[in-house]
């Protein structure tokens, strides 16, 4: 007999007892226990589509360090999820998802909206289940499944897991009481370790650690607390927590004269590496010895020349020459002055500007989500350093896809939320738009507008003389892709309030917007050409301060 609702508000129950407070559903009939059972117990959002809905449950689990539900129907639906399950994978955001299926009986005769989607998702989950139809008969398993999904996906190594759900008509026939009783203190079935204690280094390493005079440490998001430095230059993206970041270190690694002088005697890299593709080459020339300490157990050393590679947490004390860590801070402080100076000569607002402003203005404890492609970079370079302000951002796959959605799942975990997208991110997610200003969040989004693809005026494509394959001709065709859309009126046509920022007030508009309740649109015009020439002469500045 079907027993898909008592399955389901035991899975559900589960879940709440493991500590899970958010779903995310796409509504569809073969999913209608789950979806059910969902907005019974947990607070359960609403999406029309699959792929937004993914990325807005990733972005509460990224948010929250909980993990979050997010439910779909049978056939496409569920392939619509792909995109945000390889982000929970390479970012490692704890994840369940679910996916109703067709009963066996159904598949491979032809049935409606049937697929194969047993392992839909490969090796992007760390754990892949499918119990089948739900029959009274095998009750035991039921919070067993649920609990243990929690477990994988919240262990050592975090990450997305995908239940596959096959559910049979009547879909909400049976007795929904018949599910077994939990564990009678209220916790879940299965408790997952999701600590792991510091471990001491192998003495090789100590020995290493001790007798380094100019050691370097390079931190992204992840980075653990367990370093003990004295001394120590700090280069950190604003993902990272570390404290004592050198500033605009990614302008002070492009000029030869300035690593030339600041070579140091060890690296340690810990966390998720950075964005900046100067200190990745910089790194990768380096012929010094580099330990890595990769978070959540993961293997990260994509030039392949870490010494040592180990999971963290583990202790190593770090202590600097006299001298050393005060050298980096000074460059990084000259470095920002002159882009100071070259910011404010411009009249026109500008990409740096606005990143570095937006952030800026942020008030403590909130919280700044971070398009791929050109805003993380901007922040990366010009944006001063600071802690109490938490940056988030889509950096495990690098994709600019899903990234509103993303930022409406911070919001909804109830943090005052700022988005820095680009005009091609939100065009690639603008499905999110859909519904947005009728939620009760406080999410504010700057849109850099430079209609098109900004990032790729900065690549050798855009001046290779190539006739034979169409470079540099159709560069804009092929790689500039410029779209025309009015994205203020696409914003309008939705309900958003929308402002221009103009080029002497981002600071007074966006400060302003932040003070104000609701979905904020701001958008900021800007040009490509005119971008990357500017991004030359903070370089060149930057380099003469230095010297």
């Amino acid at each position: 007999m079907p027993a898909g609702l008592a399955f389901c508000r035991t899975l559900v129950d589960e879940w709440r007892r493991a500590g899970v407070t958010h779903a995310f559903v796409s509504p569809g009939s073969r999913s209608t226990p789950l979806a059910v059972a969902l907005a019974e117990r947990l607070h359960t959002e609403v999406i029309l589509d699959e792929r937004c809905a993914s990325f807005t449950a990733l972005g509460a689990a990224l948010a929250s360090g909980r993990p979050t539900i997010v439910a779909c129907t049978s056939g496409t639906a569920a392939a619509h999820f792909h995109a945000a399950v390889i982000e929970a994978h390479q970012s490692g955001v704890p994840l369940i998802v679910c996916t109703a299926d067709r009963p066996p009986e159904l598949h491979d005769v032809g049935a409606p909206q049937t697929t194969d989607q047993t392992h839909l998702y490969g090796r992007a989950v760390r754990w892949f289940a499918d119990p089948g139809p739900p029959e009274v008969t095998n009750t035991a398993t039921w919070r067993s499944l649920a609990a243990r999904a929690v477990c994988e996906a919240t262990g050592l190594c975090p990450g997305p897991v995908h239940l596959n759900l096959a559910f049979t008509e009547p879909f909400l026939d049976g007795d929904p009481s018949v599910g077994p009783p939990g564990r009678a203190d209220g916790g879940p079935w299965h408790r997952g370790d999701r600590s792991a204690s510091a471990g001491e280094p192998p003495a090789d390493i100590r020995a290493v650690c001790e007798q380094a005079e100019r050691p370097l440490v390079v931190a992204g998001d992840g980075a653990p607390d367990t370093l003990s430095l004295e001394g120590v230059p700090v280069l950190s993206d604003h993902r990272g927590s570390l404290t004592g970041t050198v500033a605009h270190w990614d302008l002070l690694l492009r000029g030869s004269g300035f690593v030339g002088s600041h070579r140091p005697d060890l690296v340690v890299r810990v966390g998720m590496p950075p964005a900046s593709k100067a200190l990745a080459q910089w790194l990768a020339r380096l012929d010094v010895p580099q330990i890595a300490l990769t978070p959540r157990g993961r293997w990260i050393d994509p030039s392949r020349v870490a010494t040592w590679v180990l999971a963290d947490p583990t202790a190593l004390a770090l202590t600097g020459e006299d001298g050393w860590a005060d050298s980096w801070r000074r460059a990084g402080e000259q470095a920002g002055s002159a882009v100071d100076a070259v910011l404010a000569a411009h009249v026109e607002a500008t990409e740096p500007g606005v990143a570095r402003r937006v952030f800026a203005t942020r008030p403590a404890g909130t919280t700044l989500v971070v398009s791929s492609s050109m805003p993380i970079r901007d922040l990366e370079t010009f944006a001063a350093p600071r802690t109490d302000v938490r940056v988030l951002a889509n950096r495990g796959a690098n994709g600019i896809d899903g990234v509103l959605s993303t930022s409406l799942g911070v919001a909804l975990t109830g943090t005052p939320t700022t988005l820095l997208i680009g005009d091609l991110a939100l065009l690639h997610d603008q499905g999110a738009l859909t519904g947005l200003v009728a939620r009760e969040v406080d999410l504010q989004m700057v849109i850099v507008d430079n209609d098109g693809g900004g990032i790729f005026s900065f690549l050798p494509q855009a001046t290779t003389q190539r006739p034979d394959v169409g470079l540099p001709a159709r560069f804009e065709e092929l790689l500039g892709t410029p779209h025309g859309t009015d994205l203020v009126a696409v914003a309008r046509a939705l309900g958003a309030s929308v402002a221009e920022l103009g080029p002497t007030d981002i600071g007074a508009t966006v400060a302003a917007a932040i003070d104000r309740p609701g979905i904020q649109v701001l958008r900021l015009r800007t040009d490509r050409a005119r971008n990357v020439a500017l991004h030359r002469r903070v370089l060149d500045a930057a380099m003469d301060a230095i010297g």
